[in-house]
């Protein structure tokens, strides 16, 4: 358990090391939110039918559905948690990263390592956000 902790911390400082300055800058402009959304949402549709990343499309869908609510006001997130899920989406979005996307499915597990790791690093938050979501229906 303690290696696999460690192994996620390290995932989520290797990723901080490529964009954090930019995830810091991303989180004070919402229309620059607004575009890496819209990013994130076209490649994941590209994406769709590929069932080697399938893992991904729940989770961001869900981290989508978190930034919106936060920054509609509905739902607001604490900075850490806003900035580690603005993390993983600039990650996902991005071509440069630790192993590059072209590679097929082994450029994207980087990418699904980032998001599982962010994933179970905000789990209280996302457990709280899709209580107060069914609450809204």
């Amino acid at each position: 358990m303690s290696k696999l902790k460690d192994k996620t911390g390290q995932l989520i400082e290797q990723a901080r090391t490529l964009f954090g300055k930019q995830v810091e800058a991303l989180a004070q402009k919402e229309a620059k939110v607004r575009e890496l959304l819209s990013g994130v949402k076209n490649k994941l549709t590209g994406l769709k039918d590929n069932p080697r990343v399938k893992k991904l499309v729940e989770p961001v869908s869900v981290f989508i559905r978190m930034i919106k609510a936060h920054f509609s006001g509905a739902h607001k997130l604490s900075g850490s948690t806003l900035g580690l899920i603005l993390l993983a989406l600039v990650y996902f979005l991005s071509p440069v990263d630790i192993i590059p996307d072209f590679l097929g499915f082994f450029g994207f597990a980087d990418d699904l390592s980032v998001i599982m790791a962010i994933f179970a690093k905000v789990k209280d938050e996302v457990t709280d956000f899709l209580d107060w979501e069914r609450t809204q229906i």
